[in-house]
């Protein structure tokens, strides 16, 4: 009964308090379309390197296919909450340039319906829209000009983008499932560009914000098929689908030329009126091989045609995508009784994809590597996980380009209890 109390407790005060929040981690490339995508899942599944198409787990919740929800115990309860703290070191081959942030991360609540049929919800990062830029020109820049004479442009952004989701699965034959999920994603834009001039006398200012939101429902489909081979041996195939969605989206940018005195020269305000933001189909397809208890390898390969995609103010700045995410877990011994670091679970990945922005006619290629460990606790399924990621984004060879070396670490707690269960002793 503590026990349910606690997880109850912990459940509401999430909910009711905290949501993934801005990640303040300072990235010139959120500066287009929807700002950075966040990598989205359980730290279990981004300690493996983000896989999770084909996998499946009683204590576990894999979002990337709702066919692995029915994987979920019957009377049991699943309970993850995460934050993460990332670094980046951004350099352009002539200058270097350090931010970091702490951040909430997710929270996925998963039960069963009924036995095969299990339930999943959560809130999860969608897109971050935070950077700052800035360039100051003197006398003494090599890039000075004495007709526009000394100026300073200072560029920020902020805001970002979040899914709230809730799916289900269902075992639909002994090695077969299917599952859906519905998403809501919400969530504000704001960007603001100054240019200012020195020469106050013979120049104008220019000013512009611009402002983007979004909002709608979509779903996700997907279906699993996992077969045992011999001796606790397994194989998982799986297919997950997110429909293309045009979503409910308001654009704005507000523009004005203005003196050092205050006075304000031009107005120019445009807006997109019932545009729509047009998402594109992504495809999820993967596989896994394992022995029960003792270890997984998987791969999964995600594709989207970003490029049929339209965001409004951003026309030509959108790329199809294509990923490779390959993981491995591996448990010394699961049920070891006198040494706790056999029973912890080590983890190892890598992902290599490229960005869906596209950049003066480049796309922007992204490769990491990624590990993770979970730590049981005392008698009990439930386990903090932790997982490290390192990406590398850009490339500093390219004309007009810089490059970012992405440092995260999470840390969550997964809490695993079982449920609706009469004890006759508590």
């Amino acid at each position: 009964m503590r026990n349910r109390l606690i997880f109850t407790t912990i459940f509401l005060l999430f909910f009711t308090f905290s949501s993934p929040g801005q990640k303040l981690v300072n990235s010139p490339f959120a500066r287009y379309n929807l700002g950075i995508m966040e990598p989205a899942g359980s730290f279990k599944s981004l300690g493996m390197g983000g896989v999770g198409v084909a996998l499946r787990d009683h204590s576990s919740v894999f979002i990337s296919n709702p066919a692995s929800y029915s994987s979920i115990d019957t009377n049991s309860f699943v309970f993850d909450f995460g934050i993460d703290y990332s670094m980046n070191f951004l350099s352009d081959g002539k200058s270097r340039y350090f931010s970091d942030d702490t951040n909430f991360d997710h929270i996925l609540l998963g039960f069963p319906i009924a036995k095969g049929l299990g339930m999943v919800t959560g809130l999860i990062p969608f897109s971050s829209g935070y950077y700052q830029m800035s360039t100051i020109v003197t006398k003494n820049d090599p890039g000075y000009d004495p007709v526009t004479g000394e100026f300073s442009v200072f560029h920020t952004g902020e805001g970002g983008l979040t899914t709230f989701f809730a799916g289900t699965g269902v075992n639909i034959h002994r090695n077969l499932s299917a599952g859906v999920n519905m998403n809501v994603l919400f969530g504000k834009i704001t960007r603001d560009n100054r240019f200012i001039f020195n020469d106050y006398e013979n120049a104008l200012h220019n000013n512009s914000t611009e402002m983007l939101q979004v909002s709608g429902i979509n779903f996700d489909f997907g279906i699993q098929y996992f077969s045992p081979v011999r001796e606790d041996f397994y194989f998982n195939a799986g297919l997950s689908v997110t429909t293309g969605k045009k979503y409910r989206s308001t654009y704005e940018n507000f523009s004005y030329l203005y003196s050092a005195y205050s006075t304000v020269d031009t107005l120019i305000f445009t807006s997109s009126g019932n545009e729509k933001t047009q998402m594109p189909l992504i495809y999820r397809a993967g596989l896994a091989f394992g022995k029960k208890n003792k270890f997984v390898i998987g791969a999964d390969f995600v594709a989207a045609n970003w490029s049929k995609g339209r965001i409004p103010g951003y026309e030509g700045y959108l790329a199809d995508t294509r990923s490779l995410l390959i993981g491995t877990e591996y448990i010394p011994d699961k049920y070891s009784n006198f040494n706790i670091a056999r029973r912890f679970e080590y983890r190892l990945g890598g992902h290599i994809s490229n960005s869906y922005l596209l950049f003066e006619g480049e796309k922007i290629k992204e490769i990491g590597i990624s590990a993770g460990l979970g730590v049981p606790m005392r008698r009990s399924l439930s386990r903090t996980n932790i997982f490290l990621d390192y990406t590398r984004k850009g490339n500093t060879k390219s004309e007009g380009m810089h490059a970012e070396n992405y440092f995260t670490v999470g840390i969550s707690l997964n809490l695993y209890d079982f449920w609706f269960i009469q004890r006759k002793y508590d």
